[in-house]
């Protein structure tokens, strides 16, 4: 849930700053994140819970590359951009690490 308020607080300074479009893509991007991890904690099965965390690690990523574009227009600082950066990191390893294991019982099911 990190990611997502640290990111809302960030679009909501970027349109300060009248950057909308990348912001609103990155808040998309970043709470779906949120979002697809939540659901998949009711998953109604096992390939279920496997493709929501999937999303999720893909929005991830797209999280990450929108932040870099906000980095490389002057829109966000290098200490924003590491900060959630760090926090996506984080993410994306225990969602390839939860779909790693996820799988990997799925097969012995």
């Amino acid at each position: 849930m990190k990611l997502s308020v640290d990111v809302i607080k960030l679009a909501n300074e970027l349109k300060n700053k009248h950057e909308t479009i990348v912001s609103n893509q990155l808040a998309r991007s970043a709470t779906s994140v949120c979002a697809n991890i939540a659901e998949s904690k009711y998953g109604h099965s096992r390939a279920d819970f496997i493709a929501k965390m999937e999303i999720a690690l893909k929005e991830t990523n797209e999280t990450s590359k929108w932040l870099e574009i906000l980095f490389k227009t002057d829109y966000i600082d290098e200490k924003t951009l590491r900060e959630i950066e760090k926090t996506c990191s984080t993410i994306r390893i225990l969602l390839i690490a939860s779909c790693k294991t996820a799988k990997k019982n799925d097969k012995k099911v």
